[in-house]
């Protein structure tokens, strides 16, 4: 039976923010995820995963360019190298502005974007069309990959701050599943596949994003 993807958005955005709540206040400045931070990181995945969902939502778009969730993941293998690496820039920066929002305490902040990004969702209708960063898209195929953001990104998050990370099965089921199946539209689904029933190991650096 198909998972529910409102559920396991507002899942995994109750689980982050309890997460956030829970990283140690010297771990703040800590490395996090690259050449981020951990308060970059942090502010990273708020800002893709939870803030920019209402203005997404209220964004109407007169057609579905991207049908799939795993095709949204895929659209940045279809770009020029500059290109990707120009967002990747972009994202860096906007990480680190944002970080700078987050305050003294930050789960206040990342709470009150997670109940505007679940109330925004609650008035959209599954079949909507909206207008997202890689084109039109409907509801329903949009938001996974916004609970997958925060299902791997909150997973960074618990590692950099040595602190669990109890996000629900289903959340994180969806999430290996959309994975799985951007690495099949790449063309690396047999590797994945090999992997995970322990026929061969991944290259390594291997990645589906």
């Amino acid at each position: 039976m198909a998972m529910d993807y409102r559920r396991t958005f507002r899942a995994a955005a109750v689980t982050f923010v309890d997460l956030v709540s829970r990283v140690p206040a010297e771990r703040w400045d800590a490395p996090g995820l690259g050449e981020w931070t951990l308060r970059e990181l942090v502010a990273h995945t708020a800002g893709s995963a939870l803030r920019q969902v209402p203005d997404v939502l209220g964004a109407r778009a007169e057609t579905a360019a991207v049908t799939s969730p795993e095709a949204y993941w895929t659209f940045a293998r279809s770009v020029p190298p500059s290109v990707y690496a120009e967002a990747v820039a972009a994202s860096t920066v906007l990480a680190r502005q944002a970080a700078g929002e987050l305050g003294d305490h930050p789960a206040d902040l990342i709470g009150e974007l997670a109940g505007r990004a679940t109330q925004a969702l609650a008035a959209a209708g599954d079949d909507d069309v909206v207008s997202t960063p890689v084109g039109g898209m409907r509801v329903r195929d949009w938001l996974p990959t916004r609970t997958f953001e925060l299902v791997v990104h909150g997973l960074d998050v618990a590692a950099a701050a040595g602190v669990e990370a109890a996000f629900p099965p289903d959340a994180v089921s969806e999430a290996t599943a959309l994975a799985a199946r951007v690495a099949a539209a790449l063309g690396d689904g047999p590797a994945v596949l090999f992997a995970l029933t322990g026929r061969a190991p991944l290259p390594k650096g291997f990645s589906v994003l």
